[in-house]
């Protein structure tokens, strides 16, 4: 018999910490959230570090992702994690959702089903491609790249004739190492921002704007972005359902982020399906929500 019905999962950082900032505890409060909402369904739920060494992932019926937020910097124990523990206990979202997920180059099986997505050019580990020849092939003058595995912000840079080889320098070793992602700059980002919906299932529960600081494109808080309530339109909702839909199967949960593109049309820019920020205390309803769609999912 299983110790608990689902655990939810986060990083050593947020285990415990002894004097948490603001954004610590914007996680530690979140995660409440919906330990809260899942205990007041009747389940028995714990947090845990994902990477804990004591931790029998056998001793729970499932797993909720959360606040793993290192796992892109443990890149392949990660890999070795999610297979030896999917074999254990039901993983929410499910372990080939997630692997479908945390490459980007689901992004280009979006763009086949029918979605529109931010023009991409993938640059694969060991192309002989210069970015000076991708910006030539592509006619595309003003770029933003980054890896294909990764969040929060690493390694991504804006590309223009002024800096393209020192960017270059920079990224020669790693481009040795990862597959990296070319984009055409979005010029609506740092004046519009960029919108994220938040789905559980099919039902929509909420959305938020993110704003880069004045000066800069990234809309991450690590780089100074902010984030703002917002009302979605039905066209933005609609939009953000032709993603969910896409997906090779329904997640539990997803945060479709899109923008404006430079040809005025909705575009994705990422769907989040492993360990999303929601930000529940924008809308503590949302808990609730979420709660419900993993009952359902736990039969």
């Amino acid at each position: 018999m299983s110790l608990y019905d689902i655990v939810i999962l986060t990083d050593s950082r947020y285990v415990s910490p002894s004097s948490p900032g603001q954004y610590v505890q914007n996680i530690l409060t979140e995660d409440q959230m919906v330990f809260d909402a899942l205990e007041r369904k009747g389940l028995s739920v714990s947090r845990k570090d994902w990477a804990d060494p004591e931790m029998d992932w056998s001793g729970t019926s499932s797993v909720l992702f959360r606040t793993t937020w290192d796992y892109f910097d443990r890149f392949g124990e990660f890999k070795n994690w999610l297979l030896d523990t999917s074999s254990k206990t039901k993983l929410i979202n499910s372990a080939s959702l997630i692997q479908w997920n945390m490459d980007k180059h689901y992004l280009n099986e979006l763009t086949k089903a029918g979605v529109r997505v931010v023009p991409t050019r993938y640059i694969e580990v060991g192309s002989k491609l210069s970015l000076q020849r991708l910006h030539e092939i592509t006619g595309w003058t003003d770029t933003v790249i980054k890896p294909t595995v990764g969040g929060a912000g690493r390694h991504t840079h804006r590309i223009s004739e002024d800096n393209l080889h020192i960017i270059e320098r920079k990224l020669h070793p790693i481009l040795e190492l990862e597959s990296f992602m070319l984009q055409p700059f979005q010029y609506s980002v740092p004046v519009e921002g960029e919108k994220s919906l938040v789905f559980f299932g099919t039902e929509f529960s909420h959305a938020v704007l993110k704003k880069a600081r004045p000066g800069d494109f990234r809309v991450q808080d690590d780089f100074g972005g902010t984030v703002h309530k917002y009302e979605a339109t039905e066209e933005e909702i609609d939009f953000g359902l032709q993603a969910i839909y896409a997906c090779p199967e329904l997640p539990a949960y997803a945060r479709v982020d899109f923008i404006t593109d430079n040809s005025g049309s909705l575009a994705i820019s990422e769907l989040e399906l492993i360990e999303p920020e929601l930000w529940f205390r924008l809308n503590p309803s949302a808990a609730e929500i979420l709660a419900e769609e993993i009952l359902t999912r736990l039969g």
